[in-house]
């Protein structure tokens, strides 16, 4: 399959700290990808160097086969790429209404955008109800929605979803996942997926990577990650809970 992204040898860091060591990967066309890892591990990092908004120290970005590495964040909106941040990061004092239009400003094609807010309401009926409510207003969930919905409007060939399931509960987790399968089999939408929710991430994901302290440590198709004993012990059981077996699980010698 025709790879739509490719990172090569990629390294990120912020002043003297290396936040990403040699972090290689491919996203296939028409595929989701998840990047899975704990806190710190610099799953955002990625997302931020990906994005535009951190330059690479070292290592190369290839975009339909193009360098894209060093460009700005607006840019790589125009040519396709769009981050949806952790943490939402909704215009709290606009309206829903509003905060869409928003995430349709590089678009030159003004007649089709009636067309794309339908699309958008169609997977999101919450956000017609509340399109006169300000975005700060709604409820985590639903600013998740939005956030989703804002990226959209962009008409993105690939989506960077940084922790979509952080604070939300298990039922809206469902909900919100199983918006993702839909874009990506109903609209084709690539999709590159960061979270510590393995199993919801894994569920929905054709491929996985496993991110720990900067690298790449672990990768395969997400049902062999999924039946992986390293992976079921250290992110979807007890042992990825505590600090004591992440320790465990970056010393394991069965990653290489």
């Amino acid at each position: 399959m025709t790879p739509l992204l490719t990172v090569h040898n990629l390294e990120t860091s912020y002043g003297p700290v290396m936040a990403l060591r040699g972090v290689s990967l491919t996203v296939p066309e028409g595929q989701i990808v998840t990047v899975l890892g704990s806190n710190g591990a610099g799953k955002t990092t990625l997302m931020r160097t990906l994005s535009g908004a951190l330059a690479p120290r070292k290592g190369s970005v290839r975009y339909r086969s193009k360098r894209i590495d060093g460009l700005e964040p607006d840019r790589l909106v125009r040519d396709g790429i769009v981050h949806v941040p952790e943490g939402r990061e909704v215009f709290p004092f606009m309206t829903v209404a509003e905060n869409l239009r928003m995430g349709a400003f590089i678009r030159r094609d003004r007649s089709a955008l009636a067309q794309d807010l339908d699309m958008v309401h169609e997977y999101f009926p919450i956000l017609a109800k509340r399109r006169d409510q300000e975005a700060g207003t709604l409820s985590g969930g639903e600013q998740q929605m939005l956030a989703i919905a804002r990226g959209l409007m962009a008409r993105p060939s690939l989506m960077l979803l940084d922790e979509p399931s952080l604070g939300l509960s298990p039922v809206l987790v469902g909900e919100i996942f199983g918006i993702i399968r839909r874009l990506n089999k109903e609209q084709g939408l690539t999709m590159i997926l960061v979270e510590q929710n393995a199993r919801a991430a894994l569920d929905v994901a054709d491929h996985g990577y496993v991110l720990e302290i900067g690298r790449i440590v672990m990768d395969g198709p997400a049902e062999r990650l999924m039946a992986s004993e390293d992976i079921r012990e250290f992110y979807l059981g007890k042992a990825a809970e505590s600090s004591r077996g992440r320790r465990r699980w970056r010393k394991r010698k069965s990653w290489r």
